[in-house]
């Protein structure tokens, strides 16, 4: 064997070694250590829980959205089309969760195990669930397992991807243009802050994107192997903060990218950042922003007033009437000024009147936009008077 011949074998084995050295740091036969995480993790966390709330970052773009009610609390050129890298994957993940093949085996092909970038190295002809395979594509960011999703939802990555953006338009992401489903570089590949953070506060709302996305450890099958894939998050806010989410992505051309989210008093905010080379403590930062800047109190309470309803054949010349309702919208104490309530309420009521009858409505307009609604019912009962007030009286109790 000659020299060059003999590097060359050489350069093989090591990087060998390597690869299967790497392989076995991701996936071990013997459970992670929790406890021994969470010391590491330590200083993180200290560092984390001194983050005050506040805008200042360091991303290009990013947006931040209350899930509820849509509302985008904070955005920094939002509209700007961005690369999105593996964010991408929190649309696949939205679509496989809500597919009726969630829970079918399906086999992965060559084209998945081809992917380039970061893999949970599936191998061809392997059978996996796409529940697996979904929690593999949102905690280790596998690229092999969303082209695997993909084909196993939709028969193709091209028809994958026109549900892709079929979902985008229905939640109104008129910014953006999908081609895979696990966002390697493509120059038709784009989206904007904005654009994900209306589509990552849709996934929220479904209940198993939210229990994948928080989950920080997760066993997959491994056959021919003799361990299982136990799966550690990559999204280091699951173990540094109170965060419950989402997704992290980066790309040389994409820059460092990271969905985020967080939870408080039932609450829920979520963050899009991008080129972010300060992603984990920004985010920290507007997440916590999101949930200590905004109140979040029904627009019943915060507008309560009561309405005067003019009354026929009643003992009062009129009865009052407030409105019911549960909306929330998150506004900050000096917005609320700029709240209009426009009432829509009946020109009058005939007695006899019941107790919560129905008066009406109210609409809550915020800048323009309706942000909530609520039913006017009336106060108190109203008891007829006169003949015709008798009368009705009379038809009303039988």
């Amino acid at each position: 064997m000659d020299k060059s011949t003999h590097r060359v074998m050489c350069k093989r084995v090591a990087l060998l070694v390597i690869l299967v050295c790497t392989s076995a740091s991701v996936f071990t036969n013997a459970p992670f250590d929790q406890h021994a995480d969470a010391k590491r993790m330590k200083r993180h966390v200290q560092r984390m829980q001194q983050v005050q709330p506040g805008t200042e970052n360091s991303a290009e773009t990013a947006a931040l959205i209350d899930v509820d009610s849509g509302r985008i609390l904070y955005e920094k050129l939002g509209d700007r089309r961005m690369r999105i890298a593996s964010l991408t994957k929190i649309i696949t993940a939205w679509i496989a969760v809500r597919s009726p093949k969630f829970n079918q085996t399906v086999t992965v092909s060559r084209n998945a195990v081809r992917q380039e970038g970061s893999s949970v190295y599936l191998a061809e002809g392997e059978k996996q669930t796409i529940r697996n395979l979904t929690y593999a594509l949102m905690l280790r960011s596998g690229n092999d397992s969303a082209v695997a999703i993909a084909e196993g939802v939709a028969g193709s990555v091209a028809r994958f991807a026109s549900m892709m953006n079929a979902d985008a338009r229905k939640v109104g992401a008129q910014h953006s243009h999908f081609v895979n489903p696990n966002g390697l570089d493509h120059p038709e590949h784009y989206s904007t802050a904005n654009d994900m953070a209306l589509l990552t506060a849709a996934a929220l709302h479904n209940p198993m994107f939210r229990e994948i996305v928080r989950t920080k450890y997760y066993s997959m099958p491994w056959p021919n192997q003799p361990w299982d894939r136990k799966m550690k998050n990559k999204n280091k806010l699951l173990f540094m903060s109170e965060a419950d989410g989402v997704k992290t992505g980066y790309t040389k051309k994409a820059g460092r990218c990271l969905a985020s989210s967080m939870t408080k008093d039932g609450h829920q905010v979520a963050l899009i950042v991008l080129r972010d080379g300060n992603d984990w403590v920004d985010s920290m930062r507007l997440l916590r922003y999101g949930l200590t800047a905004f109140e979040r109190k029904p627009l019943v309470e915060r507008f309560a007033q009561t309405v005067k309803i003019p009354v026929r054949y009643g003992v009062t010349a009129t009865v009052g009437a407030h409105a019911v309702g549960h909306a929330i919208y998150p506004l900050k104490q000096d917005e609320q000024r700029d709240v209009r309530i426009v009432v829509h309420a009946v020109r009058s009521l005939s007695a006899p009147i019941l107790k919560n009858q129905v008066a009406g409505t109210v609409d809550y307009v915020f800048h323009g936009k309706r942000i909530g609604s609520a039913v006017l019912k009336t106060d108190n009962d109203v008891k007829g008077s006169g003949f015709i007030g008798w009368l009705r009286g009379l038809f009303h109790r039988s």
